[in-house]
């Protein structure tokens, strides 16, 4: 019975976000919050932290490997790493997935920047998104200022990036 609701679960996850990116995605302002915080857990690259990312904007994705706008998105997110010149942080959260599946998911995509695993869906909840891909745009002190939800583009990242 359980499997049954975990089905059903990502199946509507994956109607969500399949709407989601047929829409091309959505934007919402928000009135700026303290981001909550990111997992602990390493998936590649350096520890990333909020205090780290404190001084200049940063781009928070949510994504998982089981994800299918995900993988859409996730060419973007590399040739968006090669295009911040400074200008932001890029994070990745791996989120609700498992290890494995993730990792081939970086290695199918060459995404070089940090991302952070978060196995149980914690971070994400805290962050309060409903479906996959999101992402959270940060300013230089640590505040979410908008939410985009679906695929992205890397040229649609650079012009929303926040001025700090």
């Amino acid at each position: 019975m359980r499997w049954r609701s975990v089905l059903i679960t990502i199946a509507l996850l994956f109607a969500v976000a399949l709407v989601a990116v047929l829409l091309g995605g959505s934007a919402a302002p928000v009135a700026p919050r303290p981001a909550p915080a990111l997992p602990r857990q390493v998936l590649a690259g350096p520890r990333v932290d909020l205090a780290g990312l404190r001084g200049r904007p940063a781009i928070v994705n949510f994504w998982a490997s089981w994800c299918p706008p995900c993988a859409v998105e996730a060419p973007q997110l590399a040739l968006l790493a090669g295009e911040l010149h400074g200008r932001a942080r890029l994070v990745g959260v791996d989120w609700s997935d498992s290890r494995g599946p993730a990792a081939r998911f970086l290695a199918r995509y060459h995404l070089s920047f940090p991302v952070l695993f978060d196995p149980s869906g914690e971070a994400g909840y805290a962050y309060g998104f409903i479906n996959l891909p999101a992402t959270f745009l940060l300013d230089s002190r640590g505040r979410i200022v908008k939410r985009l939800i679906g695929p992205q583009t890397a040229a649609g990242l650079l012009a929303s990036i926040p001025r700090s």
